[in-house]
């Protein structure tokens, strides 16, 4: 079978990761935060159905709290981190993994630890699908710019859904009725009409 093409950005369950950055109690006040928790948490849901590896993330927890338990992320091990990437302190579990490909991200804030993130993860050749939908920042403005940056950087930026689908691949994938349970609810609004409007050239 032919290699797939990098440019195209595919994602397969094999070769993929989902990284869950720092979705703590100290951060409730942020915009959309429930919103994106619930999104995550659906990426979640499908990662676990698929055999997806997960990696999840706590910045500074001393200060800012435990990972918030509506992101349903029981039995995984939180990694403490001082520095906004997350790379450097699960490095391990990128080096483990000879296949992988592409890293699934969701999380905050998107200009500072998702960005930092994103940009560590495309310098080793990684492919980065940023959940545009699981994602946000105390700024909006942040938010946007953020997300416009990661795309000139090369990264991806998808919909939930439109990963899931990814994933899954295939209607007869003996998991697709349950993810089809998973994804049959709309994603809540999150904000992201009004940072893709055609008039936004950020995005041109």
């Amino acid at each position: 079978m032919a290699a797939m093409r990098p440019g195209l950005g595919r994602v397969v369950p094999g070769s993929s990761i989902l990284f869950l950055c720092d979705m703590q109690e100290k951060f409730r006040h942020l915009v959309y935060f429930s919103q994106i928790v619930s999104v995550a948490a659906r990426m979640l849901k499908v990662a676990r159905l698929l055999d997806v590896p997960a990696v999840l993330t706590e910045q500074y927890p001393q200060g800012l709290g435990p990972t918030v338990p509506e992101l349903g992320a029981e039995g995984l091990q939180p990694w403490p981190k001082t520095c906004f990437s997350m790379v450097p302190v699960v490095q391990q579990e990128l080096d483990a993994r000879p296949q992988l490909r592409s890293v699934l991200l969701c999380g905050l804030e998107t200009q500072a630890c998702v960005l930092h993130t994103a940009l560590d993860l495309l310098d080793q050749g990684l492919q980065v699908h940023v959940v545009v939908d699981a994602c946000t920042s105390r700024s909006q403005v942040d938010r946007l710019v953020a997300l416009s940056r990661m795309r000139q950087s090369g990264a991806f930026l998808s919909t939930s859904e439109g990963l899931i689908l990814q994933l899954v691949g295939d209607a007869a994938h003996p998991q697709f009725k349950e993810i089809q349970k998973i994804i049959k609810e709309p994603t809540p609004d999150s904000g992201l009409l009004g940072l893709f409007h055609g008039q936004n050239p950020l995005f041109r």
